[in-house]
């Protein structure tokens, strides 16, 4: 079982992962929310590292980033 120390520390990466690959592609919170049918203040929160996200809503992003759920994952790990 993770520490709550461990789960924020992963929260946070998976959050600064979004927001790079967001970032790289030039979209918007607000794009990307419109993209993925989520809202503006929840992808916010997960680039901020507060929201543990389902797996649904990872899809979603990783759709929406045009990036693949493995090399999204690759691409956070390896960082």
């Amino acid at each position: 079982m993770m520490m709550d120390g461990d789960s924020d520390k992963h929260l946070k990466a998976f959050g600064f992962r979004v927001r790079a690959l967001r970032n790289k592609r030039s979209i918007s919170q607000e794009n990307l929310a419109d993209l993925c049918e989520l809202d503006r203040s929840y992808i916010g929160g997960v680039e901020r590292g507060e929201r543990n996200i389902s797996l649904m809503n990872i899809i979603k992003i990783c759709d929406a980033l045009e990036v693949s759920v493995p090399i999204f994952f690759k691409g956070w790990l390896d960082e």
